[in-house]
């Protein structure tokens, strides 16, 4: 979870180091943005999905029925990893043989039948945090120690740099 290329909470925390600003303030500028919905905060989503699927006999059936109803399936694809998000694959390897893990497993194969797409990483914080039965919002704790630990080297970096991050922008109307 260290470091992700300049994801937006990465991107962020450069901006504000990029200020001058010290470094808890951009590690809070870095929280303020992982817990997004569209970014860390996701991993409530995919939690949500695990307790919804958790004692389904046809987790494909039951996946279908979901897109059917507009709803998504959090925690899947990854715009950057088309075959598949090596981090996610790692955890998963990792992870020490449990029914919540084999849970983890199925629902993952199921996804991949259907949407054709592997998990990511959030999916696999919650699996890791099924597994070790630790409490809600722990995904997201964990993906913010691990991010937390990029931002201060992106921070470091940006001191060295000695310059403002200011991009451009031309209205148009």
């Amino acid at each position: 979870c260290a470091d992700h290329e300049l994801n937006v909470s990465a991107f962020t925390a450069r901006c504000v180091a990029s200020a001058g600003s010290n470094p808890y303030s951009v590690v809070v500028a870095g929280l303020a943005a992982l817990e997004g919905t569209k970014h860390g905060g996701a991993t409530a989503r995919v939690g949500a999905l695990f307790q919804e699927l958790r004692r389904t006999r046809d987790l494909r059936k039951a996946i279908a029925d979901r897109l059917r109803r507009g709803a998504g399936i959090d925690g899947f694809g990854h715009k950057l990893y088309p075959d598949g998000d090596p981090r996610a694959a790692l955890l998963l390897e990792m992870l020490p043989k449990s029914r919540e893990r084999t849970f983890a497993a199925s629902l993952a194969d199921a996804v991949e039948g259907v949407l054709g797409e592997r998990p990511n990483l959030d999916f696999d914080l919650v699996g890791l945090s099924r597994v070790l039965a630790l409490p809600p919002g722990a995904p997201l704790a964990i993906f913010a120690i691990g991010r937390t630990i990029g931002w201060i080297a992106h921070a470091i970096e940006q001191y060295e740099q000695n310059a403002m991050i200011r991009p451009r922008a031309k209205y148009v109307g």
